[in-house]
């Protein structure tokens, strides 16, 4: 007898079976026993060895994003934030309405030719960050060059998600201490860069209010597919109505049972007289 036959010999290579054999989430035996059992029940291979007990339905989700070459992370094994809910369970139905939300502005946006979009709020400050941090994942799962500008130069979170170096960014960038080339390429995912918000600057509203600000807006949008900026609540200061009226197009967040109803009319308006294309209102929870 041989001992050296491969039992899965038969089996299509990149296959779920394939994946899971290379992957080490089963054995060569293992594979058989679930091989046996498809084969008497006409079961898929990856319902066979769940029924087994051999694997879970994240063991088989895990390998669907390796087959498809869908950037994913696994819990504990890494160094960004477990916020980034699109990156380390992106088949959650809250990653899936993010989807939902890249579509519409795929098809209402960035068809028309537009390149950038500012998401930004009244009062929900954490939820309009991570929802940035999370579109730009999703957009780089897409195969989109992503580029996540954090503009909330007075508190800012994307390097803390990303964990990025934020000694040198876009306040830097305005200050004229530092060029475009202090953008990170986060090789983890498939396609995404970060511009962090730099050196805590004690006037961001005026530099926000500089035409260099229009420059690098108008040359990331020349060098990315998709250009998402994360920027400060409207209800503190007036730097989103900056940003909004440079970048052109802008996503109102607001918090579930947190923001008033009039403190949205406000920054409708606010955003609305910066002569931003509001495109549309995200109702956030807690990721």
């Amino acid at each position: 007898m041989n001992a050296n036959v491969n039992p899965m010999g038969h089996m299509a290579k990149g296959n779920i079976g394939q994946q899971l054999l290379d992957s080490g989430k089963i054995s060569a035996s293992q594979a058989e026993k679930v091989l046996l059992l498809q084969k008497e029940t006409g079961m898929r291979f990856g319902e066979a060895a769940i029924k087994l007990g051999l694997i879970t339905e994240q063991d088989i989700q895990d390998v669907l994003a390796q087959q498809f070459e869908y950037p994913y992370l696994v819990s504990g094994q890494s160094r960004f934030s477990e916020k980034l809910l699109a990156a380390y369970s992106p088949f959650d139905p809250q990653v899936e309405a993010l989807r939902s939300l890249r579509s519409q502005i795929l098809l209402r946006w960035v068809e028309g030719g537009n390149k950038s979009v500012a998401l930004t709020s009244y009062d929900a400050d954490e939820q309009s960050e991570l929802l940035a941090a999370n579109l730009a994942v999703v957009f780089s799962q897409l195969g989109e060059r992503t580029l996540l500008v954090d503009a909330n130069l007075r508190n800012p979170k994307q390097h803390e998600y990303f964990a990025v170096d934020n000694r040198k960014g876009l306040s830097d960038v305005l200050a004229g201490r530092s060029q475009l080339d202090a953008v990170h390429r986060i090789s983890e995912f498939r396609d995404l860069s970060i511009l962090t918000a730099g050196t805590k600057a004690p006037n961001p509203q005026e530099l926000l209010s500089r035409d260099v600000f229009s420059d690098a807006v108008a040359q990331l949008a020349q060098e990315y597919d998709v250009v998402i900026y994360s920027t400060s609540p409207l209800q503190l200061s007036v730097d989103a109505q900056l940003v909004a009226s440079r970048v052109k197009g802008s996503i109102l967040v607001a918090s579930r049972n947190q923001t008033p109803i009039k403190g949205l009319e406000t920054a409708k308006e606010q955003l609305q007289s910066a002569n931003s294309t509001i495109l549309g209102c995200v109702i956030a929870q807690d990721i």
